[in-house]
C-alpha cells in the first residue's frame, strides 16, 4: 500500500505502508543507531514524534518481551529504508512488520531515507504528518503545518504512571523515581545499584515524596517540551536538600528550570546511540546513548550555584549539570543506555554514593 509522508515546510516522500493502516502527525527526527529499533521504539520520551531510522535495514533480530522500555510502542510512525522480511534470532517472539500492526504503529519502507535525514539536518525537526489514506499533496502539507507540533505541549501527562508502584520491593535504599516517561532500564540499574524502587506519577507532590523517607529521588527523561510543565518544575524546587536528587535527559532540563534557568530546543536533536559525551573534571570522552530535542542553557542560570560537568563534542551541548551545595546532579545522556554503550553505567553508583552518605547523616 502506498504512503507519503508531508513536512511543513512542504517537503514530501513517498513509500511502502508495512504496519498499520492510517493517519498520524508528530515532530519528524531521525535516530543513528544501527540496533536497539525495539527500544527507540518504546522509549516514552519519543511520545509525539515520528522516528526514521538512517541504518538501512530494520528488523532482522525481530522482536522479543525482554528489550522493551516500556509497555508498548511510543512512536507516532516508524519509518526505515527497508524492513527485513526474515526474523533470524533465538530470542525472537515475532517480527518487527507483526509487532507494528498489532500495536497498530505506522510503518513505512522504500524512503529515501539519507535525503530526509540530510533535509532534517539542514532545515531542524519540524512538524510532519504520515498517511496510508490521504494522498494528496496538498493537503496533507496543510495537516503538517496546522498540526501542534511539541513545543509548549505537555506529553508527560501522556505516558506518566497512573498511580504509585513498587518496581523493586527490597533494596538498601528507598528510591523514589518522578515518572515523566521512564524507561525500564533506568528501574533495572536501580534494581542492581540496590535500590528499593517506588514509582510515582509525575505530578507527585513534593511532600507526598518527602512522605516516603526517601533516600534518592530520580527524575526520569521522558518526551516534549519541559517547560510544559511547569507546576512539576515547582515541585521539584521543593526537594532542593531534602534527599540526593539525579536527573536524566528531561529529568536535567527540568532541573534546569528548577534552578531558574532556561531551555532551548535544538534545531535536530540527539537520538542516537553513539553520541560523544566528555566529562570536564577528567578529560575522558564516553559513546552514550542519547534522545532528546531540549537542552539547558548554563548561562541562565544565576539563582543556584552549580556547574556543567559534560559536554557533547559534536556541537558542545550541555550534558551535565551538579549544583555545588545540594547533593545534585544530571546529565542530558541516557547512562541506562539500552539501546547503546555501557560506557556511564558509573553514574548509578555515584548516585548509590549520595543515598549512602546521605542516609548515614540522616541516621547519626
Amino acid at each position: 500500500m502506498k504512503a507519503m509522508i508531508a513536512l511543513e515546510d512542504g517537503t514530501l516522500f513517498e513509500g511502502q505502508s508495512v504496519g498499520a493502516d492510517g493517519e498520524k502527525e508528530g515532530e519528524i527526527v531521525f535516530n543513528t543507531s544501527m540496533t536497539g529499533y525495539q527500544e527507540i521504539m518504546t522509549d516514552p520520551s519519543y511520545k509525539g514524534q515520528i522516528v526514521t531510522m538512517t541504518y538501512p535495514l530494520i528488523g532482522n533480530y525481530g522482536i522479543n518481551e525482554e528489550d522493551v522500555e516500556s509497555k508498548g510502542p511510543k512512536v507516532e510512525g516508524f519509518i526505515v529504508r527497508e524492513f527485513s522480511k526474515i526474523t533470524s534470532n533465538w530470542r525472537a517472539n515475532e517480527s518487527l512488520l507483526q509487532y507494528l500492526k498489532r500495536y497498530n504503529i505506522i510503518g513505512i519502507e522504500e524512503v529515501d531515507t539519507r535525503a530526509l535525514t540530510k533535509h532534517i539536518r539542514e532545515k531542524g525537526a519540524m512538524k510532519a504528518i504520515i498517511s496510508t489514506r490521504d494522498l494528496d499533496p496538498k493537503s496533507l502539507v496543510r495537516k503538517a503545518k496546522e498540526s501542534a507540533g511539541i513545543v509548549g505541549i505537555d506529553l508527560v501527562k501522556e505516558v506518566t504512571c497512573d498511580a504509585p508502584y513498587e518496581f523493586e520491593p527490597r533494596g538498601d535504599f528507598t528510591c523514589v523515581v518522578m515518572d515523566f516517561g521512564v524507561k525500564l532500564n533506568i528501574l533495572r540499574m536501580l534494581r542492581k545499584t540496590g535500590c528499593r524502587v517506588v514509582v510515582v506519577p509525575a505530578r507527585t507532590k513534593a511532600k507526598e515524596i518527602l512522605a516516603m523517607k526517601p533516600d534518592g529521588v530520580l527524575l526520569s527523561n521522558g518526551p516534549g517540551d519541559p517547560q510544559a510543565v511547569p507546576d512539576v518544575v515547582d515541585e521539584i524546587r521543593k526537594l532542593f536538600g531534602k534527599a540526593p536528587i539525579f536527573g536524566i535527559c528531561l529529568g536535567q532540563q527540568l532541573l534546569g528550570l528548577a534552578y531558574g534557568g532556561d531551555t532551548y530546543k535544538l534545531k535536530f536533536g540527539h537520538r542516537g546511540a553513539n553520541q560523544p559525551i566528555k566529562e570536564l573534571s577528567t578529560g575522558r570522552v564516553a559513546i552514550a546513548s542519547e534522545n532528546h530535542g531540549f537542552a539547558v542553557n548554563l548561562d541562565s542560570i544565576k539563582k543556584e550555584k552549580v556547574k556543567g560537568t559534560h559536554l557533547n563534542l559534536n556541537d558542545d551541548t550541555l550534558e551535565g549539570i551538579e549544583h555545588e551545595i545540594y547533593p545534585i546532579f544530571s546529565v542530558q545522556f541516557h547512562p541506562e543506555a539500552s539501546p547503546g554503550p555501557h560506557d556511564s553505567w558509573g553514574l548509578f553508583a555515584k548516585f548509590r554514593e549520595m543515598m549512602d552518605a546521605f542516609k548515614k547523616e540522616r541516621h547519626a
